[in-house]
């Protein structure tokens, strides 16, 4: 299997802006990661949606790191080696985001 390359700093902004498009409060890099929060209507749809993550984490076998919460799930996508933010970390927040939006309609 080939090792993903880190993206450049002014290639992740791109990506970023392409992958955010108008949203406000879209995914964001915190602590070197690609991190975005999901408000969620309680503790179970958190979970759910969690599990979720963790099924597309499996099929990309590229894992995130998650934050659970009452009415929140925290993903934060990062590449450990190399270490940074990579075109996996780009394509498992886009699977993430229409996983989300396959959940609302």
């Amino acid at each position: 299997m080939n090792r993903p390359s880190l993206l450049s700093a002014s290639s992740v902004v791109a990506h970023l802006t392409r992958l955010n498009g108008d949203a406000a409060l879209g995914w964001r890099i915190e602590d070197g990661a690609l991190c975005k929060r999901f408000a969620c209507a309680n503790h179970l749809e958190a979970m759910v949606f969690a599990n979720a993550v963790a099924y597309i984490a499996h099929t990309l076998n590229h894992h995130p790191s998650m934050h659970i919460s009452y009415g929140e799930c925290r993903v934060a996508w990062s590449t450990h080696e190399p270490s940074g933010i990579t075109q996996l970390d780009f394509e498992a927040a886009t699977r993430t985001d229409a996983l989300r939006a396959a959940q609302a309609s």
